[in-house]
C-alpha cells in the first residue's frame, strides 16, 4: 500500500512523537508514505470559525495536492482530518465553492483522493492478520482506556465514523495487541482542547473529569489519536497524573520498533508504567 502523507502543523511541533511513531509503524508494516510537497496549514481549529470560505479553501489546497498524487492521504491529526473531510463535503455539495476552488487550485478532480485517519487505515484498510503477524512484543495486559475525543467522530454523517457515541475500533486494536482496554463512558467526550486559551477553567474541569474517570476504570494509560487531546490531557492534569500516549506509540512498541527518544517528548514520563509491563528497558 502507498499513501500520501499530510502531517499538519501539530506533528511538526507539539505532536512530534505522533509523527515519529506513525512513520515507524507504517514503515514496519510495509506501507509507503510520501509527504505532500508544499502542503500548507488547513486552518484548524480557527479558520472555519473566523471565515467559513477560508475554512474550506485552505484544506481544499491540500486536497488538490493529494489528488495529483492519485493516492489517498493519511492525516494523523484528528483536527486536520476533520477539516479536510468537511471541506471535501462542501466541494461535493456546493457548486459555487467547487468552481472557486477549481480556479484557485487548477483542478476539478476533487474525488480522486480521500483523507484517511490513522485508526481507519490500521483497523479497516490493512488486514488485521498482517498487523498481528508483525507483533513481537505484546502489551502484556497493560490496562488502558481508549480516548477518541470529538474530532474523529463528529459530524458523523460527514466523517462516516464507526459509531459517534460508542466507538470500539481502538479497543479492539489494543486488545489484539495484548493490552487490556477498560470500560468507561468517556471515550467520545470532549476534553475542551479548542477552548484552552479562551476558557481555561472550563477546560481544567473537563480534563479532571476525564482523567479521574480513567483512573476509576483502573487504566494506567490513556490512549488517543488526536494531538490536541493528547497535549491538553497531559498539560492540564493535576494530582496523580496518568500518561497519555498516541495509539501508534503502543502499536510501534508491539511491533518491536525501538523508540528513538520519543518517550522523552511527553510531559508525563510513561517510562515507569511501560517498565511495569516489561515494555521499556
Amino acid at each position: 500500500m502507498e499513501l500520501a502523507y499530510y502531517p499538519g502543523c501539530s506533528l511538526h511541533s507539539t505532536g512530534q512523537e505522533f509523527d515519529l511513531s506513525v512513520r515507524a509503524v507504517f514503515e514496519r508494516l510495509g506501507v509507503g508514505l510520501t509527504e505532500l510537497e508544499d502542503w500548507s496549514c488547513c486552518g484548524a481549529s480557527s479558520a472555519h470559525a473566523l471565515d467559513p470560505d477560508l475554512g474550506v479553501l485552505l484544506p481544499a489546497r491540500n486536497l488538490a495536492l493529494a489528488n495529483r498524487t492519485g493516492m489517498d492521504v493519511l492525516m494523523p491529526c484528528a483536527a486536520c482530518y476533520n477539516r479536510h473531510a468537511v471541506a471535501a463535503a462542501h466541494l461535493r455539495d456546493d457548486p459555487d465553492m467547487r468552481a472557486r476552488a477549481d480556479v484557485l487550485f487548477g483542478t476539478s478532480a476533487w474525488d480522486e483522493s480521500k483523507a484517511r485517519p490513522v485508526l481507519a487505515v490500521l483497523c479497516q484498510d490493512l488486514p488485521r492478520r498482517d498487523l498481528l503477524a508483525n507483533v513481537v512484543r505484546p502489551l502484556n495486559g497493560m490496562p488502558v482506556v481508549s480516548y477518541y475525543g470529538c474530532l474523529l467522530l463528529r459530524p458523523a454523517g460527514i466523517l462516516q465514523s464507526e459509531d459517534p457515541e460508542h466507538p470500539v475500533m481502538m479497543d479492539e486494536l489494543l486488545s489484539d495487541l495484548g493490552a487490556e482496554p477498560r470500560r468507561w463512558s468517556y471515550a467520545s467526550e470532549c476534553c475542551g482542547g479548542g477552548l484552552s486559551l479562551t476558557r481555561p477553567p472550563t477546560v481544567r474541569r473537563l480534563v479532571q473529569r476525564l482523567t479521574g474517570a480513567a483512573r476509576e476504570a483502573g487504566a494506567q494509560v490513556i490512549v488517543t489519536s488526536c494531538p490536541l487531546c493528547q497535549v491538553n490531557l497531559e498539560m492540564r492534569q493535576s494530582g496523580e497524573r496518568i500518561p497519555v500516549l498516541y495509539v501508534t506509540e503502543l502499536v510501534a512498541t508491539a511491533l518491536g520498533v525501538s523508540s528513538p527518544g520519543w518517550w522523552k517528548k511527553h510531559l508525563i514520563d510513561p517510562a515507569p508504567v511501560l517498565r511495569r509491563y516489561a515494555l521499556a528497558d
